[in-house]
């Protein structure tokens, strides 16, 4: 009998091991789905409770900041009590998150349905994606860490997009998509009870739920080599999915309604194809032609607001498009293989905290978020290119022998397994 690595369970080859993964991959698309679901709907509660543009950024900003705080308190609890367990708890909070939504009747009641949602979203994130790790095929190498990159990205997709169609077509949007999306979760909570736990539940639980980041040490090079690009095309996404439709209708008021959820729609369309078509690229190349594109992208959208020119934004919101996929999969690729197997559920949630963290900057302002965007980007060209540059003059002896490999990417197979550490986050 084949021997298994302590805390795995053998990995799935046969079709009903493809089941669980797609499950688990139709969970994280879901929830990103739901997230980006109240985008098209902003325009609407604005006009019916008078809200103004900074309450609608002050309830985006209560999901990221629930969002980051489940993942720096439950980021790595799926390693300790499975992921199930974590996965049924999380998505019977999402139910209730969707309900508070379908009957919010103000300011007040959006902002805990937020705060609801972003607590769910942050749980079931880490453990649904540890899980895709988990169920890794070696038939398939790869294909866990393609579907974390491209499931939110198509989840954010198809739910503003879903939801764009429901303002334009159905009767009481604002109550029918979230009792769509709760009979979704309600249908994956079900699925879910039927599936085996992936891994083998150990001590420590309690004391894993204390705000840290589980990252090792070549993650954390990784991600620290990466991080400017990661907060760029974070940044930018936020924007366009919390003040795009505001933003839209600033540029072009006799526009129709649905634009401002498209404008946001057009970035993760493009996002989705681009994480596909560029998994084969290595690590650092991808998420340096995705940061090169931040920068034009930043200069469309600075430039649509200047010029009141829709046709720039759309441009700007496709070229951030592209450049969030192909930095977001460089980079998980370049920060989750460079770790053990067993440590990949904490540093998947490591890299999240840092995604959604940048996601909530647009808090801080239209103008001066796009002009950071841009240095940020700058700063990611620079930091990027510097191995490359290193490597292209100082060749080892040997270099003719062996394939080239990313500095930040994967761990030398005669290295041994890095040690865990653990950096406490107390004072962010």
């Amino acid at each position: 009998m084949q021997s298994v690595p302590a805390g795995l369970a053998p990995p799935r080859t046969s079709p009903s091991g493809r089941l669980p993964f797609a499950l688990h991959a139709s969970i994280l698309i879901a929830l990103l789905a739901a997230s980006s679901a109240p985008t098209p709907l902003y325009p609407r509660y604005q006009a019916q409770w008078q809200l103004s543009s900074l309450d609608i950024t002050v309830v985006f900003s209560a999901y990221a900041l629930a969002l980051l705080i489940a993942l720096l308190t439950t980021g790595t609890l799926s390693d300790h009590v499975g992921r199930r367990p974590v996965l049924l708890g999380a998505l019977a909070v999402q139910v209730a998150s969707m309900a508070l939504f379908a009957t919010a009747g103000g300011l007040t009641t959006l902002i805990g349905a937020r705060v609801l949602q972003g607590i769910a979203t942050g749980v079931a994130t880490s453990a649904a994606g540890a899980a895709l790790l988990d169920l890794e095929d070696p038939a398939r190498p790869g294909r866990p860490a393609l579907a974390n990159s491209i499931a939110p990205v198509t989840g954010m997709a198809a739910g503003v997009l879903a939801a764009t169609l429901m303002v334009r077509f159905a009767p009481v949007p604002t109550i029918t998509v979230y009792a769509a999306l709760i009979a979704v979760f309600a249908a994956q909570a079900i699925a879910l009870v039927s599936t085996s736990e992936t891994v083998r539940r150990r001590p420590g639980a309690l004391r894993s739920t204390r705000p840290h980041l589980a990252l090792p040490p070549a993650a954390a090079h990784a991600l620290l080599l990466n991080g400017a690009g990661v907060v760029a095309v974070w940044a930018l996404g936020g924007f366009y999915s919390s003040l795009g439709p505001g933003f839209t209708r600033l540029i072009s008021p006799g526009g129709p309604g649905y634009a401002g959820g498209m404008v946001f729609f057009t970035l993760t369309a493009v996002a989705a194809p681009t994480v596909y078509f560029t998994r084969r690229m290595r690590a650092d190349v991808c998420a340096l032609l995705g940061s090169c594109a931040v920068i034009p992208a930043a200069v469309l959208t600075l430039g649509a607001l200047h010029f009141a020119g829709p046709v720039l934004l759309f441009a700007g919101a496709a070229l951030a498009g592209f450049g969030f996929g192909a930095v977001s999969q460089g980079a998980l690729r370049a920060v989750v293989d460079s770790v053990p197997a067993r440590e990949k559920g904490g540093t998947l949630a490591s890299f999240h905290v840092l995604s959604y963290l940048a996601m909530s900057l647009p808090a801080i302002g239209a103008g001066a978020l796009t002009a950071s965007v841009a240095v940020l980007a700058t700063v990611a060209v620079a930091t990027l290119t510097a191995p490359l540059r290193g490597r292209r003059r100082t060749p080892s002896p040997d270099a003719h022998s062996r394939p080239a490999t990313s500095n930040c990417t994967y761990a030398s197979p005669d290295t041994p397994a890095p040690d865990v550490s653990v950096l406490a986050t107390h004072d962010r």
